[in-house]
């Protein structure tokens, strides 16, 4: 595993930074897809995926339109989970958004509100997005808080179109505008050059 001095950091927050998929980790990230604790708010059934199943992802992500970022935990610096962007389309500013925290370790402690804060500034500062949507089972609780802490509100419901242990859960679907959220680190970033004297 390499040390921080060593890794590609694209956004750092206060607590978890944002990098490149990295194919060392594809071990890792096989780990967290096969973790059925993970994948229950996927919306998939739960199945195990192999090293060559997660290459390929792999493989497939970095030529894809996604935006795609390991997570990393600044304390210890480790690999958290993954978060991106997908079906951006720029001629209307718009894309969706998703993320899993892999290591149980790193739930619970606020680091997910963090990380799409940085992905929504990443969204609006960086790309020049307007609106950015996601999706969220009614039952992912911490899913659901992430989202809101971070200034997604809820404009609808899919009822009952997920179910977990036996029951029928509605699927939420909230989204973000620009206009509603303010960068807290590549607003500094992504500003005109000052007239040097």
């Amino acid at each position: 595993m390499r040390n921080m001095s060593e890794q590609i950091l694209n956004i750092t927050g206060q607590r978890v930074a944002l990098g490149p998929l990295r194919r060392d980790l594809v071990p890792l990230y096989t780990k967290w897809r096969n973790d059925f604790f993970v994948q229950r708010t996927f919306g998939d059934l739960p199945k195990p995926v192999t090293e060559e199943q997660r290459m390929k992802w792999f493989e497939d992500q970095t030529g894809s339109d996604a935006h795609w970022f390991t997570i990393y935990e600044l304390d210890s610096f480790r690999p958290i989970g993954t978060t991106d962007l997908y079906n951006i389309d720029y001629r209307y500013r718009i894309a969706s958004f998703g993320m899993l925290i892999g290591e149980a370790e790193g739930r619970g402690k606020g680091l997910g509100s963090e990380v799409v804060t940085l992905m929504i500034d990443y969204a609006f500062t960086a790309l020049g997005l307007n609106n950015v949507m996601l999706t969220v089972s009614e039952y992912n609780l911490a899913g659901r808080r992430a989202y809101e802490k971070a200034g997604f509100r809820e404009f609808g419901r899919r009822r009952e179109a997920d179910t977990i242990g036996g029951q029928l859960y509605d699927e939420i679907f909230m989204d973000i505008i620009a206009s509603e959220f303010e960068s807290p680190v590549l607003g500094e970033i992504f500003v005109p050059d000052e007239p040097r004297s």
